[in-house]
This record gives structure tokens, C-alpha cells and sequence, in this order.
């Protein structure tokens, strides 16, 4: 079998030749994920039968498009704090709150930013 062919890596200013984009000194750090424990925690019974259903239909809004006069239906139910492996939190109903997929991604990735940045000041 063909290996590929030797390249720069991808560092500007790196001249390290690599088949894999990047030297070993340039290397990217990928950041924790979320434990996949902790992930399936979603899920569960009494996530998927009990707890998300339930407040769908006792909030069916997205609040967020809510504070802003327009009336979106609601496909998430969003930990207001990450729970993140903290189990009372996650099931905390006064820690969910209901919200379209656009906001909901919105609010995901400006969590997962401001950890990177806590993280990165470390």
C-alpha cells in the first residue's frame, strides 16, 4: 500500500515535512469532550419519557425568541447551568429551560468558548 506523500506541516512557518498535516511539536490539542457517560445520560427514561416531554409540553416556547416578542416552537430542553456530571443538577427541573435549536447552539457554543478560554488561562 501507497503511503501519501510527504508535506509541510501545517504550523505557518513550520518546514517539519509530515504525511498526517501536522508535526509533533505543532500538533492540535484537541479539548476534553463531555464524558460519553455523561452524554448518555440523555438517553435515559426518565430523560427521554419523563423529564424532556414533561417540560416541552408545560413550556412549548422557545424563551429566548419569547424575550424577543416572536413565538418559536421549542425542540430543546436546555440545562440553564451545565450539569455537567453533577446528577442533581441534571435532573433539576428548575434548571431547564425550553429553546429552539438556534438559540440552543448559540448558547452551547458560548459555553464551550468561555471553558476553552478559562481553560486556556490556566
Amino acid at each position: 500500500m501507497a503511503k501519501s506523500p510527504l508535506r509541510p506541516c501545517r504550523h505557518a512557518g513550520c518546514p517539519d515535512l509530515t504525511r498526517g498535516g501536522w508535526c509533533a511539536k505543532h500538533r492540535p490539542q484537541h479539548q476534553r469532550r463531555m464524558s460519553a457517560a455523561y452524554h448518555s445520560w440523555y438517553s435515559l427514561p426518565i430523560w427521554t419519557d419523563d423529564l424532556r416531554p414533561a417540560h416541552l409540553l408545560a413550556e412549548p416556547f422557545c424563551c429566548e425568541c419569547a424575550a424577543s416578542g416572536v413565538r418559536t416552537r421549542a425542540t430543546v430542553v436546555d440545562h440553564i447551568k451545565p450539569f455537567r456530571g453533577d446528577w442533581a443538577l441534571f435532573v433539576d427541573k428548575t434548571n431547564h429551560q425550553s429553546l429552539c435549536k438556534w438559540h440552543h447552539d448559540r448558547k452551547t457554543a458560548a459555553e464551550q468558548r468561555a471553558d476553552r478560554q478559562e481553560n486556556a488561562q490556566k
